[in-house]
């Protein structure tokens, strides 16, 4: 049976997971740098090892409200394309494998969640994960926009 290894965060009561291929780190509280003109779901930009980093609220992006920082906040630091960017998410949960054959097409809409931000869903112990489609949370203008913002502050 084919299956990958996802991290599993939250998102207020949702799960959601990413391929762990795409994540270069998980970390606690990062200090942000705000940045004037641009997106509202974008925090600021923080220094992680030596680059720039671009913070986003993931709720926010997903239309979920802003994001509530607790003990539990996590910064998902992932790798879109060939940019590093930190996402806040609520609580990283576990690692999890998820098989091929559990993954289902995303419907229209999940809650206020677009299905063109989701690979799929699955089902596992009667819970429902929604797997991100990073590409397509930070889309090709926004990466232009905070690709500027980058060029800008080096």
């Amino acid at each position: 049976m084919d299956t990958d290894k996802h991290i599993l965060f939250k998102l207020k009561d949702q799960t959601f997971a990413v391929h762990v291929q795409q994540i270069v780190s998980i970390e606690r509280e990062l200090s942000l740098t705000k940045v004037p003109r641009t997106p509202d779901f974008m925090m600021g930009v923080t220094e992680m090892r030596g680059i720039m980093t671009p913070m986003i609220d993931l709720r926010e992006r997903l239309n979920l409200g802003g994001v509530e920082i607790t003990d539990q906040t996590r910064t998902l630091v992932v790798q879109v394309d060939d940019m590093q960017i930190g996402m806040l998410v609520d609580q990283a949960t576990e690692v999890k494998d998820i098989p091929a054959s559990f993954i289902k097409p995303a419907p229209k809409l999940v809650g206020e969640i677009k299905d063109t931000f989701l690979l799929g869903v699955a089902t596992i112990d009667d819970e429902l994960i929604l797997l991100l489609d990073l590409e397509q949370i930070i889309q090709f203008t926004e990466k232009n926009q905070l690709q500027e913002v980058m060029d800008e502050l080096d």
